[in-house]
């Protein structure tokens, strides 16, 4: 059998080379304030990769994907060990561009700490007396660039993405740029409505997008999942404050907290996290995670 090594590995992912082919493993690790906690979240890593399957479908209208099969029967032996199946996906080879595309739904996080400060976000001017955790009268995109592990993000205006991809690709900068931020919001639009049919309120979320060998754009790595969206219970929703939720808020609240926990969480935050993940799982995609 022949032997895979990670050629890439970040906060929580691991991705193989697969010839023509990657193969990208969402492992139990978790991150929060781009540090990686010393605790693992059991399943966390196969409800992440069925989430992003189950979203892949649903938004392949939109915009092609990176998903070639999650199934380890598919990919090479050495993946069909136990602790690659349901966490593995092979995905096709992308160029990956440098940017994050976030799109925020709801005020809430830095960027209700910025509305406070002067009343925009991401410097885009939002309107006056909106309450922490309000609906923005539309989606706004804000991205912001790619950091290595250990560094912070940095959000960017939407000129400064153009910049960016202009450098690197010499007269499509523009055309990449407006491709990927009208995608990022065609893609949260649609999905931020269904989810809120069943229970779930999409306060915003990250994606990613690649070109494929034809130089087309194409959603790459994972897609709203709990690691790269904020999902609240619409079930007591509450503008004024700010919101219970199903994703690693959970995590990063009892973190601030607790600045001396030296990133180690207590097994009772553990076992809340995971079930939290799950039962976001089964009301969006109307099974039960096994």
């Amino acid at each position: 059998m022949k032997e895979f090594k990670p050629f890439k590995e970040g906060k929580v992912r691991e991705i193989y080379d697969n010839g023509d082919s990657l193969i990208m493993v969402a492992t139990d690790r978790i991150s929060a304030f781009d540090h990686i906690l010393k605790n693992k979240i059991t399943d966390k890593g196969a409800i992440l990769t069925q989430m992003s399957k189950f979203w892949f479908d649903y938004t392949s209208d939109i915009v092609p994907n990176h998903m070639l099969s999650v199934d380890v029967q598919d990919m090479p032996e050495f993946f069909r060990q136990e602790q690659f199946d349901g966490n593995s996906m092979m995905c096709r080879k992308l160029e990956m561009l440098p940017i994050e595309c976030i799109v925020r739904g709801y005020i809430t996080g830095s960027g209700w700490e910025s509305y406070q400060k002067n009343g925009t976000v991401c410097g885009i001017r939002l309107p006056e007396g909106l309450k922490e955790s309000d609906k923005l009268p539309e989606p706004i995109y804000t991205p912001s660039t790619k950091a290595d592990l250990g560094d912070h993000d940095e959000n960017i205006s939407y000129e400064k993405s153009v910049e960016i991809l202009e450098k690197i690709y010499p007269g499509k900068g523009a055309d990449y740029a407006k491709q990927i931020k009208d995608c990022t919001i065609a893609l949260y639009k649609k999905c931020a409505e269904y989810a809120l049919g069943k229970g779930i309120i999409i306060a915003d979320t990250k994606v990613e997008f690649g070109l494929d060998e034809d130089g087309r754009v194409v959603l790459g790595d994972e897609m709203l999942t709990p690691d790269s969206s904020r999902f609240w219970p619409l079930e007591g929703y509450e503008p004024g404050k700010s919101q219970p939720s199903y994703d690693k808020q959970f995590v990063r609240d009892w973190l601030k907290a607790n600045p001396d926990s030296d990133y180690l969480l207590p097994d009772e935050v553990i076992e809340k996290t995971i079930d939290k993940y799950k039962e976001a799982f089964a009301l969006l995609t109307g099974r039960e995670f096994v």
